[in-house]
């Protein structure tokens, strides 16, 4: 009878490594589990602490309460944690303005681009972000600086229309989760019209997003069919799945989760490749797998492009009780 186990049809699984969880979302989830072993519930958590549902369903069981705005927090010695894509300036003095006990998970990646942004300013300069409009990774980038201290440029026609104060005085920084490819060619077409323009001494964009990229980019190729494990709000995932369709991939499926898999897709490949966002669990990529085993007789393969060991530690008042005396 077709689909018994023996009359599976095979399907080859190209498996991207790195995949899945970076040290900042490490970082920004063990913060929220940290905070509520030591204080217990409530914690809040200002934004989604990463952007993946399966993530905050399984924080907001353990205590964890979600808000967007800390108008929304009550009077309360409860900590209050703010999410690993960083926060506006303007966040923190709220918070410290009401006594509020914040913890800040913002990915020290993430710091290091708000650190150039500063330096830039105070040397007279002024800056170009290049980002995605809304992200809260850009939000809070921007809200480092006063009001137009920051312009936000998308694309490399946004770039051609740009008319800085100064043309000698001028930098750029990027948010950490975007395209390398694209990023590259919008940095090119600053450095053209702006060739004095000051960058940072090493690219802003992660090495988790890059690894992740460059590992999409070879398998691409190499299958008919590519799913990426992720949310759909999520920038670096997005990436991934826009990546894996530029390098050649027929068709490429941005699943949160197998009960999210449209088959109709998949048919009859004989190869699929799977990745996951830097924010998307590896129990999530274990489940479609498991839901393509279901169909067809898998056999996984994996691809290796780097080896990641990055760490970041935890915010210091969580990582001990020395740390917090």
């Amino acid at each position: 009878m077709t689909g018994a186990p023996d009359h599976k049809p095979a399907l080859t699984v190209l498996l991207c490594s790195p995949r899945g969880f970076c040290a900042g979302v490490v970082r920004a989830i063990e913060t929220v589990e940290q905070a509520l072993a030591r204080y217990g519930a409530p914690v809040y958590v200002r934004h989604e602490i990463v952007h993946n549902r399966y993530v905050v369903e399984s924080l907001k069981a353990k205590g964890a309460i979600f808000v967007e705005e800390l108008n929304e927090i009550p009077d309360s010695d409860a900590p209050v944690i703010f999410s690993a894509h960083g926060v506006p300036k303007s966040i923190p003095a709220e918070a410290k303005k009401r006594n509020l006990f914040a913890l800040d998970a913002t990915c020290p990646l993430v710091t290091k681009v708000h650190r150039e942004a500063e330096i830039h300013h105070k040397r007279g300069r002024e800056i170009v972000l290049i980002g995605h409009a809304d992200h809260p990774e850009v939000v809070g980038t921007v809200g480092q600086l006063p009001a137009g201290a920051i312009t936000l440029v998308q694309s490399v026609e946004e770039v051609a229309r740009f008319l800085p104060r100064d043309p000698g005085r001028l930098a750029y920084v990027t948010q950490t989760t975007l395209s390398v490819d694209d990023t590259a060619g919008i940095i090119a077409a600053l450095k053209a019209r702006f060739p004095h323009i000051h960058g940072p001494h090493k690219e802003d964009i992660c090495y988790a997003t890059t690894n992740r990229q460059e590992v999409v980019k070879k398998v691409a190729p190499m299958v008919e069919a590519m799913v990426v494990v992720g949310s759909p709000n999520s920038s670096n995932t997005q990436r991934l799945k826009e990546v894996a369709e530029r390098a050649g991939c027929p068709r490429a499926a941005l699943v949160q989760r197998a009960r999210d898999i449209d088959w109709s897709l998949f048919g009859s490949i004989v190869s699929l490749g799977v990745t996951a966002g830097a924010s998307a669990p590896e129990i999530l990529v274990e489940e479609v797998i498991g839901a393509f085993a279901e169909r067809y007789a898998v056999k996984v393969e994996t691809v290796t492009t780097a080896d990641e060991d990055m760490f970041f530690p935890l915010p210091r008042v969580l990582r001990g009780p020395k740390a917090a005396e």
